[in-house]
């Protein structure tokens, strides 16, 4: 049975930091690092925001744009890097936020930053299966950069969720197949009890992105018999600029098929949310029949690819809730040493 997205819904915090103040701080050269990864600016989540709260936040969107009754919710999947508790889900917070029933399925995900997309594949099967009715998949992230490291100038936060599901009369985005690639390569991880992750230098680019995310997308097009001419949108995980567009036209899609899903220069890496950001941004604008490919990637290390079709009821869906385009627009910018104190980077002893 065919599955498809229902709805959708994000949540992007409004305080924003300069690639430039970070620099400044540091004393490194701002122009060149903003030019290297382009990207300007990233999201910082309020102080008493978490992984948790933008999660249930993104739900409370996607249930907003299609009127859904969240009783409905027969599963809810939250992927995410920076869970708030290492042993209490995440999951059962977001449910009871949303008032879903207590007959359901629940459970945190971890794959680095293709943890959201996992959650869609599990929901995916469970609603194909007739288990459930609707599934919500979210990925959600403060992500964490120790300071002065590489990663601190793109980890940012901000969440999507997505409302899975079978029904041709409620579907906006069909779901014509998925394809994962995955190894055991340690580009990134992070210790129980470590503030913050390492990365494995020369392991990020072409050991990790690059063969993960060439190898699912080329999975899926030999899978479905399908080029890169065959799609009107492309989505690459965003862990910076430079990154999906070098690996859009690596597989022979072009500048124009991945701008419009290209959030991360005013955004900054999501995480788990970072490929469902793409998704989203390109939703926002598709029109019926338009098809979108979307490749997330996740860190030690995996790829998820998926191919969909948009139709005719993503019309109802407009105006609803706020675009991602909307979201990005009049921030709040800050400088590092508020900054500090919104990611708890200074420590009382």
């Amino acid at each position: 049975m065919k599955t498809g997205i229902v709805s959708y819904g994000a949540y992007i915090p409004k305080y924003r930091i300069k690639v430039e103040e970070i620099a400044r701080v540091w004393g490194d050269d701002a122009e060149s690092l903003s030019k290297g990864l382009k990207v300007d600016e990233k999201s910082v989540p309020d102080i008493d925001e978490d992984a948790a709260t933008i999660a249930v936040e993104s739900a409370r969107s996607a249930i907003a744009r299609c009127n859904i009754d969240p009783t409905r919710i027969g599963a809810v999947y939250t992927g995410s890097e920076s869970h708030p508790y290492a042993v209490k889900p995440t999951s059962t917070i977001v449910a009871e936020a949303i008032g879903a029933t207590p007959q359901l399925t629940a459970a945190d995900f971890e794959f680095a930053c293709k943890a959201g997309t996992a959650a869609v594949q599990a929901c995916m099967g469970l609603a194909a299966s007739k288990q459930i009715d609707l599934g919500l998949a979210i990925g959600s992230d403060v992500s964490q950069g120790a300071p002065g490291d590489a990663l601190e100038y793109t980890a940012a936060a901000g969440g999507v969720s997505m409302l899975i599901g079978t029904n041709p009369d409620e579907i906006i985005a069909n779901i014509e197949d998925t394809y994962s690639f995955t190894t055991d390569t340690p580009d990134f991880w992070r210790r129980e009890g470590m503030p913050y992750p390492e990365h494995g230098g020369r392991f990020t680019g072409e050991p990790g992105y690059f063969k993960h995310v060439t190898g699912a997308a080329e999975g899926l097009m030999s899978k479905l018999n399908t080029t890169p001419k065959d799609y009107d949108y492309a989505v690459f995980h965003q862990p910076n600029g430079k990154f999906p567009s070098r690996v859009a036209k690596m597989l022979g899609f072009t500048t124009e098929q991945i701008l419009p899903g290209l959030v991360v220069p005013k955004l900054g890496n999501t995480y788990s949310g970072s490929c469902l950001m793409g998704i989203a941004a390109t939703l926002d604008q598709a029109k019926p029949g338009d098809c979108i490919f979307a490749t997330a990637f996740g860190s030690g290390a995996g790829a998820d690819a998926f191919s969909f079709e948009v139709t005719e009821n993503i019309e109802k869906s407009r105006n609803k809730v706020a675009t991602i385009e909307e979201m990005l627009q009049n921030p709040t910018y800050i400088d590092y040493s508020i900054y500090a104190k919104h990611k708890d980077k200074l420590r009382r002893a």
